[in-house]
């Protein structure tokens, strides 16, 4: 069987990673899919689709940083700031206490594509399911959401420690409960994904350091600058899309992507692996 090279491989997954980290389907769950039939499953792999989200998160950060410089230089002497910066630490608090206690436990159980694909579908159910209940919008901006919703929203993002939930999905589908407007759950999810995903990253790069050698150096910047480009158009087209679109094209498209690895591993067609 025809073997893909390494960097090929690195480029693929990092577009994979930034077009899928910030929309509701679950990008660990599409990394860990695409990792199995790219034959990218071993220990090293695990760490670079981890390192490879730094790509999208410099994405979110180069897009807003009027807003992000704003926030830093104004901590100190505007009470909106201070509100913007309590809530993204107050939201971002729950998955780092339960990624510190449950970090073994979902690397060595949860990382396999069965698992994935069933959190795929159930995933796109709940999807299916807020869309068609709507509530009404009582947050129009992010500024405007208090201490109550950013917990809420940030214990909403924790349960997307289960791969194929989508960190996305569950802090936009909880902010719309929650009563955020469309933007505003989108654009929370954005900026929560800083200090989430840098936390993250830099924790799993840090327990798994014994695998890494400076001959993995160009695998590592082929994934990180190609998430780095796939996430800066994600994010432009997903802000204009969910101005006047619902999510629900999101939650079937996961529900028939689960079945399809489902089935496929049914039926033989694919020897899904770790």
């Amino acid at each position: 069987m025809f073997e893909l090279p390494l960097l090929l491989k690195a480029l693929i997954l990092g577009i994979v990673e930034g077009l899928t980290e910030f929309l509701p389907i679950s990008s660990t769950g599409h990394l860990i899919i695409v990792g199995s039939l790219l034959d990218y499953t071993n220990e090293q792999s695990k760490v670079f689709k981890i390192a490879i989200q730094l790509g999208a998160i410099l994405a979110v950060c180069w897009l807003y940083r009027e807003r992000l410089v704003g926030v830093t230089l104004g901590l100190w002497t505007k009470q909106r700031e201070r509100r913007f910066a309590a809530n993204i630490l107050l939201a971002f608090l729950p998955a780092m206490v339960l990624g510190v206690l449950f970090y073994s436990t979902i690397k060595t159980y949860l990382f396999n594509p069965l698992t994935v694909a069933g959190a795929l579908i159930v995933g796109g159910l709940v999807i299916l399911l807020v869309e068609r209940n709507p509530r009404p919008a009582r947050f129009e901006t992010v500024d405007d959401i208090t201490w109550r919703e950013a917990l809420k929203v940030g214990l909403a993002q924790a349960v997307a420690m289960f791969p194929g939930v989508s960190r996305a999905g569950a802090t936009i589908m909880g902010g719309l409960i929650f009563g955020l407007s469309r933007k505003a759950a989108t654009e929370l999810s954005f900026f929560l994904a800083v200090p989430t995903m840098l936390a993250a990253t830099v924790y799993d790069v840090y327990k798994s350091r014994d695998l890494l050698n400076a001959a993995d150096l160009p695998v590592f910047a082929v994934g990180f600058a190609a998430a780095f480009i796939a996430a800066m158009l994600t994010i432009k087209a997903l802000l204009r899309y969910v101005s006047n679109h619902s999510f629900e094209v999101f939650a079937w498209y996961r529900i028939a992507f689960g079945l399809i690895v489902l089935g496929t591993a049914y039926t033989g067609l694919v020897d899904w692996h770790d």
